[in-house]
C-alpha cells in the first residue's frame, strides 16, 4: 500500500509558506512564481493555516475586496485538515473527497514536513494499479511459471 511518505519521496517535499499577516497578492505571486494551487500558512513554524487559488477566488474576488488591502489570514482555512507520512494514498483520497479539498499538509511531529495534493494522490494510485494489473497480466499469461 502506498503510504504519503512514498508520495512525498517521488515529488518531493518542498513546501512553500506564507505569514498571516502577509498580503493576499504576495502569497498569489509566490503561487504563480512556484507553480502551486496552495501555500501553508505558518507562525513561528506552526501550520495555522492553508491558502488557495479556491480561497482567493471565493472570499476576494467574490466579494469584492482587493488583495492589495487583504491579509492572508483574513481569507485562509483555518480548520487545516493534514495527514502524517504513514497515511494511505486510499485514506487520503477519502479524507480529500469527504471534505472537498485539494491540497492535505503533511505534520510529523508537530513540524510541516511536505504537501500533497489530489493530483499527487491520483498520480500514486495510478501507478499501483498499473503495478497491480502488470502482475495480474503476467500470472495470466504464465510468465511466474
Amino acid at each position: 500500500m502506498t503510504t504519503v511518505k512514498d508520495v512525498l519521496a517521488e515529488k518531493g517535499s518542498n513546501v512553500w509558506t506564507v505569514s498571516p499577516e502577509a498580503q493576499v497578492l504576495d502569497a498569489l505571486k509566490l503561487m504563480a512564481e512556484k507553480d502551486v494551487g496552495a501555500l501553508a500558512v505558518t507562525h513561528m513554524d506552526l501550520l495555522v493555516g492553508i491558502i488557495s487559488e479556491r480561497d482567493y477566488a471565493r472570499k476576494v474576488v467574490l466579494r469584492g475586496k482587493s488583495s492589495l488591502d487583504t491579509q492572508v489570514k483574513d481569507i485562509m482555512t483555518s480548520h487545516v485538515y493534514y495527514v502524517a507520512p504513514d497515511t494511505t494514498t486510499q485514506e487520503c483520497m477519502a479524507v480529500m473527497t469527504k471534505n472537498r479539498i485539494r491540497h492535505l499538509p503533511v505534520v510529523q511531529d508537530e513540524k510541516l514536513a511536505g504537501i500533497i495534493s489530489i493530483g499527487d494522490i491520483i498520480k500514486a494510485v495510478i501507478v499501483q494499479q498499473k503495478i497491480a494489473i502488470d502482475h495480474l497480466e503476467n500470472y495470466i499469461v504464465g510468465k511466474y511459471l
